[in-house]
C-alpha cells in the first residue's frame, strides 16, 4: 500500500496467479471517487471491497481474465467507464494510449505502454507517489510468462529496458507482494532472459535446429512442477520464436 493506491488481494490464488490478483484502489483520502485497477475475478465479496467508495473510472493493465472478469459487472454496478489499451475490453470509455496522463481519483496517472506479456500490457505510473502499478508485466516474485501470439520476448526485452529508466519507483504487482526497486527488478528481470536465452541456444546447438519445444523444455526446466508445465513450454516457445530473428 501507498499514500495512493491501497491492494485489494482477490480470492483466486492458483500456480498461475500465485496468491490471488491484486486489484488496485487508487485515490487520494479527500477524494470524492476512487479509480479501480484490474477488478479481477467475478466474486461478490471482492466486488464489495472494491464498492466500499464510489468509483468514477476502471482501468485495465490487459485483458487477461484473472484481471478483467469483473469489469462489466463493476461497471454495471457503478456506471464507471472501462478502459485498456484493446478497445475490446473497453466499456463506455476510450482506449488507453501511452503517455496519456489521467486525473481522477484526485491523482495523476500516467499510461506506459509496455507490451510484451501480452500485447496490449501497460502499466500506470503513479509519480506522485513515486510507484508504477505493473499488472504482470513485472510480478512481486517469479516471473512473467509470456504466451506466443499474443507475447512476445522482443518486446518483452524492450519493455525491461524502458522501465528501468524509470528508476528507484515502488513496484505494485498485479500479483503478489510490492518491491521497492522498479530499476532494480528491472535490471534482474532482463538479465534472468538473457541468461535463459543463453541456456536455450546451448540446447539447440547440442540438438541441433529441429529441437522441439518439448525437449528444450525438458532440458531448460527440469523440474517444472506439472501444474506450471504448459506455462514452461509457452516461455520456450516464445524464446524460440525470439531466437528465429536472429
Amino acid at each position: 500500500m501507498t499514500r495512493l493506491a491501497q491492494c485489494i488481494l482477490a480470492p483466486n490464488p492458483g500456480p498461475m496467479t500465485l496468491d490471488g490478483t491484486n486489484s488496485y484502489i487508487i485515490a487520494t483520502p479527500d477524494a470524492a471517487a476512487t479509480v479501480i485497477v484490474d477488478p479481477g475475478p467475478l466474486d461478490e465479496s471482492h466486488l464489495a471491497k472494491l464498492t466500499a467508495r464510489p468509483v468514477e473510472l476502471i482501468l485495465i493493465t490487459h485483458h487477461h481474465a484473472d484481471h478483467t472478469e469483473a469489469s462489466a459487472e463493476l461497471h454495471r454496478r457503478t456506471g464507471a467507464p472501462v478502459r485498456a489499451a484493446d478497445p475490446a475490453h473497453c466499456i463506455s470509455g476510450d482506449p488507453l494510449t501511452d503517455g496519456e496522463l489521467i486525473e481522477a481519483g484526485g491523482a495523476s496517472i500516467r499510461v506506459v505502454a509496455t507490451p510484451g506479456h501480452t500485447a496490449d500490457s501497460v502499466c500506470f505510473e503513479l509519480a506522485e507517489d513515486r510507484s508504477m502499478l505493473t499488472g504482470d508485466t513485472i510480478l512481486g516474485r517469479g516471473t512473467t510468462v509470456i504466451i506466443p501470439p499474443d507475447g512476445t520476448l522482443g518486446d518483452y526485452l524492450e519493455t525491461l529496458g524502458r522501465l528501468g529508466e524509470f528508476g528507484a519507483l515502488t513496484v505494485l504487482p498485479g500479483h503478489g507482494p510490492e518491491l521497492p526497486d522498479l530499476a532494480a527488478i528491472a535490471s534482474q528481470y532482463l538479465e534472468h532472459r538473457l541468461a535463459r536465452l543463453d541456456q536455450v541456444r546451448e540446447v539447440i546447438a547440442g540438438l541441433g535446429r529441429s529441437v522441439t519445444v518439448e525437449d528444450v523444455a525438458k532440458a531448460v526446466y527440469p523440474d517444472v512442477r506439472g501444474d506450471v508445465k504448459k506455462a514452461a513450454q509457452q516461455s520456450i516457445r516464445a524464446q524460440l520464436d525470439y531466437l528465429a530473428t536472429e
